[in-house]
């Protein structure tokens, strides 16, 4: 090769290695201006419901990101308290959490009493409903809530929504966790196994059904769900507006032919005052006009009214873009 065919050549190799480059960089560009905001919704164990709804709220938003510049991404938390916490401290821009613990941010109440109330919390929408559910292994013999006296149960981990209104309602039952012959604090994507590895009578879960940590428990060993009800019961639900009676359907699980009475909350969906008004109205606007296919995502989600999710269980105020997007639709006045 000549010296003169050799100097083309490198400057050949020098103007594609530089096109390249510039490629990339502008290809770096353009996806920066097109991912303005990258959301994280905090949700629970992997088992649980929080997950999956998580996953499908993210999914709505996604599919239109090139138009909007939102992505939206799903972390696996401890739940209810955790992800009030992190949306406290910037650390999530929204958590799915239990209504009772909302009323509570908001309120600097119970948990929250510490570190009082959480002025700039924002509620988005409602979801489904959350009974309070009791699961013991067949053998245990645990027919009522009374039956659990002198038993091994899992109350669930720190920072999650069920282990806390676990607490409130020992509480009114007057019970101490010396009435339990051991106590754990598995969380719910490990407490299943652990239930029918027989680690422990009963479980605790606060929970949309159908549950998969549920399905797994009944599926893999002989479980049965237990009744919550009775005058403390009652008492709860009378004097605490985000509690309600509720009723989980008779045959939802293997070996659970009748229908299960408890108590529940709303699982919500909460971000902060600081959360920028376009991304919640984005956000909200994917979920509720795309409405049909959203409730097709998990079979919790299938008795979803959009009236009740602007109104019902949402203590903290509504956040601005998600009113801009509700009063466009006619859902507020």
């Amino acid at each position: 090769m000549s010296g003169h065919n050799s100097k083309a050549l490198q400057y050949f190799i020098r103007f594609f290695k530089l096109t390249v480059l510039i490629t990339i960089l502008l290809g770096a560009e353009h996806s920066m201006a097109r991912d303005k905001h990258y959301m994280i919704v905090g949700t629970g164990g992997v088992t649980g419901v929080y997950y999956p709804t998580g996953g499908a709220i993210c999914r709505m938003i996604n599919r239109n990101r090139s138009e909007h510049g939102i992505r939206c991404g799903v972390e696996s938390t401890q739940g209810s308290l955790y992800n009030l916490r992190k949306v406290r401290e910037l650390d999530l821009d929204m958590g799915v959490v239990q209504s009772d613990w909302q009323f509570h941010a908001t309120q600097g109440s119970e948990v929250f009493a510490d570190t009082g109330n959480d002025p700039s919390l924002r509620s988005v929408f409602s979801i489904y409903s959350e009974p309070f559910t009791v699961v013991a292994r067949k053998d245990a013999n645990i027919k009522t809530l009374n039956d659990l006296k002198g038993k091994r149960i899992n109350i669930g981990n720190k920072g999650s929504g069920h282990r806390a209104t676990m607490e409130i309602l020992m509480e009114a039952l007057g019970w101490g966790s010396s009435l339990f012959s051991q106590v754990s604090e598995l969380s719910s994507s490990d407490q299943s196994k652990a239930l029918c590895d027989r680690e422990f009578d009963a479980m605790i879960f606060m929970a949309g059904h159908p549950s998969a940590s549920i399905k797994a428990a009944t599926s893999d060993c002989e479980s049965v769900l237990i009744n919550v009800e009775g005058p403390a019961v009652d008492q709860l639900v009378e004097e605490n507006s985000y509690y309600h009676h509720v009723t989980i359907p008779a045959g939802m699980y293997r070996g659970n032919p009748d229908e299960i009475k408890s108590f529940g909350v709303g699982a919500t969906l909460v971000s902060s005052k600081e959360t920028p008004d376009e991304v919640i109205y984005e956000l909200t606007k994917a979920v509720f006009s795309n409405f049909l296919e959203f409730k097709k995502l998990h079979p919790a989600f299938h008795s979803l009214d959009k009236t009740r999710m602007v109104s019902e269980s949402l203590t903290a105020p509504l956040h601005a873009g998600a009113i801009k997007y509700y009063r466009e639709v006619g859902l507020l006045k």
